[in-house]
């Protein structure tokens, strides 16, 4: 089932913004550690960041069922890449993207009180996703 209530797809929509601009941090920081995946386009050849680079940073929508933190957006962090990931590595980028995202997120929602947390294995943003008043 596809949703389409125009206010979750401007939420997505900036949600998506959001891990544009994280992407390019991690590209312009951390871009350069580990060769790229031989079939991944290099950074900025693809019309879409999550199609090229080293990184592909994004969100999946979960219920939140056996969740800490119920329901939310659980972020997904690759490395695309052949090469074994140093898993200092995997510890210093995650934390990056945690205050990255809990920087954006006031800036892009300020309104809303989201907040971002390890839940399980993976980071995962919860909080107010109301609609509001129709």
């Amino acid at each position: 089932m596809e949703i389409s209530h125009p206010k979750v797809i401007k939420f997505d929509q900036t949600l998506k913004r959001v891990f544009d601009e994280i992407d390019d941090y991690l590209e312009d920081y951390y871009g350069d550690l580990y060769a790229l995946h031989p079939a991944r386009l290099p950074r900025g050849e693809a019309s879409n960041k999550s199609h090229d680079g080293l990184f592909n940073v994004g969100a999946s929508y979960t219920a939140g069922f056996g969740s800490v933190y119920g329901k939310g957006y659980a972020i997904e962090i690759r490395f695309v890449t052949l090469e074994k990931i140093d898993p200092l590595h995997i510890k210093e980028v995650e934390e990056k993207v945690k205050e990255l995202l809990e920087e954006k997120l006031a800036e892009y929602f300020p309104e809303r009180k989201l907040y971002v947390n390890k839940d399980g294995l993976c980071l995962k943003i919860y909080g107010d996703f109301s609609l509001g008043s129709l």
